[in-house]
């Protein structure tokens, strides 16, 4: 049986997102790493054909990670193209994308149509980074919310009446606390000053702190499906807000993890209450705009995903009723859309790679629109193993995939994921298969600082990155070796960005790992916060804190610092492109060891940014990382 290759697993990362359904039919985007492009695709009875012509890709690059790059409009498409950032029209027929914008010193993003107009995230190019919330209409720009440092979400109610919005300052993050805005529109067709609805704390006009929003109906039908919570909360808290929507009656909805998880909660009987809804977070961390895990639906409660034990799941929550399950074989799901005969989502499963799915509402029926073909059959696939291990005084969390080849206790990766506020999923993913292809055991972790396990687990990151992300990938290798599925003795950690960072500060300050890999990774946290991004500008000070005031504790984490304390390979990943870990970092990194005498080996890409697309460069890191680890285990 031919091998499973790294041009094979590449191949397999196709990718879709911004799912979009209208009266013309589903729309969605879809990544295809042989060309690296993202071109919007249309279904429409039965069929599915290409938009996006040569020469086009749809991609925002707003606060880097992008997100919310098309939406539908009356008669085609409205995107952001990815080489100048400006937003397009396109009609369905085919015909040529025609320039909305003409502000080559903007970028956009979390585009949304409304009665001939688009409203959009703008983000300005030069210093200081500007955002705001802005508009286009008859061919012109106006800018409609300024002020604060960040903006997400922008959404009109059907009536065109009410606008809401995800706002945020600095220091904070969007998964740390954030402000729900609306804003009314007055009869003379002015907009009146903006409310804030929850979040914020002592922000003026935010809910006070110590206020209870909750006045439960003491008969809990409601007219829309949705009942109230009966657990109280304290709206002025701290909370993180996201995806805000409105129903057909014009009320307002979010998701709020006021309760300890992303949870729905909405305008019902006049108050904004807490929606009956399961302990469980609906929703991943907002790195990208425009996320869809959740809807409202007329008259029928909600469709949600949400996470249980980090496995997906989808369903539609009615008032008094468990959770209606949907498309249970598929463990992730994303990019949810409804209309009046089915639910669409992108979705993933252990066995299959990502699809777009269409699954009828009269009696769940799943239909496979686009993807989830492998390569791999099943039984050359190694499953998750959901895992739970103590580590230090806590519990941690991650999926084990067993070796498929060799005898006895195995090699094992340990994966470690960006963010570092993200986490992994127990979907098929092909670098995974790779690696238990060629008889390694892989840990894909979703240390304490993940999301999909509630606030807490993910605000105990705060202050302590580099210190318990690092001794849960140790615990990881001690808990797999105890059961005796694993070797640790030949134990390798690998990871990019955030996961980078933790791999080489695992290196740096343990002596678990036999080597490792760091892609595009953080080795320097306070030359991060100086060239990283807007976005990201205030990060670190959440993470590990004040450059100044905690200087001792950053020169603690800093590998660069602790290079010579490294005293196993290392092989790093660079894109030439990258805004948010400078390559400068990476360079730093690969001499100190080099001059320490430690083997160490560099690959840097041109044309790459953070995260690698190009197909060859994507099979190139492959390659050259198992080569790497082959070359470590013969010494």
């Amino acid at each position: 049986m031919a091998e499973f290759s790294a041009a094979d697993a590449v191949a397999a990362g196709t990718d879709f997102a911004d799912l979009k359904c209208g009266p013309e039919g589903l729309v969605w985007n879809e990544f295809r790493p042989a060309d690296g492009a993202c071109r919007l695709w249309h279904w429409q009875r039965q069929q599915a054909r290409c938009l996006t012509p040569d020469g086009f890709s749809v991609r925002s690059r707003v606060y880097e990670y992008g997100g919310g790059s098309f939406c539908l409009s009356d008669d085609g498409v409205v995107f952001v193209n990815e080489s100048d950032q400006q937003v397009y029209t396109q009609r369905l027929d085919g015909s040529a994308p025609q320039p909305l914008s003409h502000e080559p010193e903007h970028r956009y993003g979390d585009l949304h149509w409304h009665d001939g107009m688009v409203l959009a995230v703008e983000e300005s190019a030069g210093s200081p980074v500007r955002h705001r919330l802005v508009r286009f209409a008859d061919g012109q720009r106006q800018v409609l919310v300024e002020g604060a440092d960040f903006y997400a979400a922008p959404t009109l109610s059907e009536d065109g009446q009410r606008l809401a919005w995800i706002e945020w300052d600095r220091p904070e993050q969007p998964w740390t606390r954030t402000r729900l805005m609306s804003q009314a529109r007055s009869a003379d067709g002015t907009w009146a000053p903006a409310v804030c609805v929850a979040g914020g704390g002592s922000q003026p006009g935010c809910p006070a702190a110590g206020r209870d929003g909750l006045s439960l109906d003491a008969n809990p039908a409601h007219s829309d499906g949705l009942t109230p919570s009966p657990v109280s909360a304290d709206l002025g808290a701290a909370q993180s807000l996201q995806q805000p929507r409105f129903d057909g009656a014009g009320r307002l909805w979010a998701l709020s993890d006021l309760n300890g998880f992303w949870q729905p909660w909405g305008e019902i009987d006049g108050q904004w209450q807490a929606v009956q809804a399961l302990p469980a977070d609906h929703a991943g961390a907002p790195w990208q705009l425009g996320a869809c895990t959740w809807l409202p639906l007329e008259g029928e409660g909600f469709l949600a995903a949400w996470f249980d034990n980090g496995f997906g799941c989808l369903g539609i929550q009615r008032a008094g009723h468990a959770p209606h399950p949907l498309a249970e074989g598929y463990s992730r799901f994303r990019c949810l859309a409804a209309d009046a005969e089915a639910v669409y989502a992108v979705a993933a499963s252990p066995s299959q790679l990502p699809t777009v799915l269409r699954i009828a509402r009269v009696d769940g029926a799943v239909q496979v629109l686009a993807g989830g073909a492998s390569s791999l059959a099943a039984e050359r696939i190694s499953p998750p193993q959901p895992i739970s291990y103590p580590s230090g005084e806590a519990t941690a969390h991650g999926f084990f995939y067993p070796a498929l080849n060799g005898e006895g206790p195995s090699p094992l990766l340990v994966f470690v994921h960006g963010g570092p506020t993200s986490a992994c999923h127990p979907a098929l993913d092909p670098r995974i298969q790779y690696w238990t292809q060629r008889g390694f055991a892989v840990a894909d972790l979703n240390y304490r600082g993940s999301t999909g396990y509630g606030r807490a687990y993910r605000q105990a990151l705060h202050l302590r990155w580099g210190e318990i992300d690092v001794e849960d990938a140790c615990a990881a290798v001690a808990h797999l070796a105890e059961r005796g599925l694993i070797d640790q003795n030949k134990a390798f950690i690998r990871g990019g960005s955030a996961g980078g960072y933790t791999t080489l500060c695992a290196l740096a300050f343990s002596s678990v790992f036999r080597a490792g890999a760091s892609l595009y990774g953080v080795s320097d946290p306070q030359a991060l916060a100086k060239a990283t991004h807007k976005f990201e500008g205030d990060y670190l000070d959440w993470l590990i804190g004040d450059p100044e005031r905690d200087a001792e504790r950053y020169r603690q984490r800093t590998p660069l610092l602790h290079a010579a304390d490294i005293e196993v390979p290392v092989i790093f990943f660079q894109g030439e492109l990258d805004a948010v870990v400078v390559p400068e970092q990476t360079r730093a990194m690969l001499a100190a060891l080099e001059a320490n005498g430690i083997e160490a080996e560099g690959h840097f890409y041109a044309g790459e940014r953070h995260g690698f697309r190009q197909a060859r460069h994507l099979a190139h890191a492959l390659e050259a990382e198992w080569a790497f680890y082959c070359r470590v285990l013969a010494q």
